[in-house]
């Protein structure tokens, strides 16, 4: 099951995070909160990690 771990305010954000996380080796999905077609910009956006890794997330957070 994927959980939300951060709300980006637009599509740059949440990728922004989504490669930090992945590159943690953390396995990360977007998706548009408003069921609007992926992709639109200006759209805020749910990023969301396998519900295993959460605490890997957490420390992520910390880390910043």
């Amino acid at each position: 099951m994927w959980v939300e771990v951060k709300k980006a305010n637009n599509l740059m954000v949440a990728e922004m995070w989504k490669e930090l996380f992945e590159g943690e080796g953390i396995p990360t999905r977007i998706q548009p909160t408003s069921g609007e077609a992926p992709g639109r910009e200006l759209t805020t956006y749910l990023v969301l990690v396998p519900q295993d890794k959460r605490h890997v997330i957490d420390e992520v957070l910390r880390k910043l």
